[in-house]
C-alpha cells in the first residue's frame, strides 16, 4: 500500500496538526483510494482503526481540508469526494451512470488552467473542471 509508506505523522505535525489515529487513517486511505465518499471513508477508517463514527470522519476530513492536506471535490448532484491535495490543480472525469471519478491533467497550462473572461477583480488561484460522461465499463454494458 502506497499510503502506508508515507510519513503521515510528520506531515500532520508540519501542517501544525495533532497526530491522531483517525487523521493518519484518512490520509493513508486517500493515498491508496482517492475520490472517496464519506460513507466509504468511514467504513475504511473503521477497518483500519477498529472504530470511527461518521461525525469523527467528517471532523477529520474538515480539519485536513482546512489545513490544505486534502482536497474536497463537489460534483453537482453527488456527495463530496476527497483526495490528497497535491497542488497540481488537476481536473476530473465523472461517469454519469456509476459515479466513477478519475483524475485528468490540467486543461491547458499552469494553475489555475483556465482564464476567466472577466475576473471582476478576483485573484483567481484555482479552476475546478469536471468532465461528465460515461466511463468505458458503463459504455460496454449499454451495448
Amino acid at each position: 500500500m502506497v499510503g502506508d509508506m508515507h510519513d503521515w505523522p510528520t506531515t500532520l505535525k508540519d501542517a501544525g496538526m495533532r497526530v491522531t489515529a483517525g487523521r493518519v487513517a484518512v490520509l493513508t486511505i486517500l493515498a491508496d483510494q482517492p475520490h472517496m465518499r464519506v460513507g466509504d471513508m468511514t467504513e475504511a477508517v473503521r477497518e483500519r482503526t477498529g472504530s470511527a463514527s461518521v461525525q469523527a470522519v467528517y471532523d477529520n476530513l474538515a480539519a485536513l481540508h482546512a489545513h490544505g492536506l486534502i482536497r474536497r471535490v463537489e460534483p453537482a448532484g453527488q456527495p463530496p469526494r476527497y483526495e490528497l491535495e497535491n497542488g497540481d490543480n488537476h481536473h476530473h472525469l465523472m461517469c454519469r451512470i456509476c459515479g466513477d471519478m478519475r483524475d485528468v491533467p490540467c486543461a491547458v497550462g499552469a494553475a489555475p488552467c483556465l482564464s476567466a473572461a472577466d475576473d471582476h477583480g478576483f485573484l483567481i488561484d484555482e479552476a475546478e473542471v469536471i468532465y461528465w460522461g460515461t466511463c468505458a465499463n458503463c459504455n460496454e454494458r449499454k451495448q
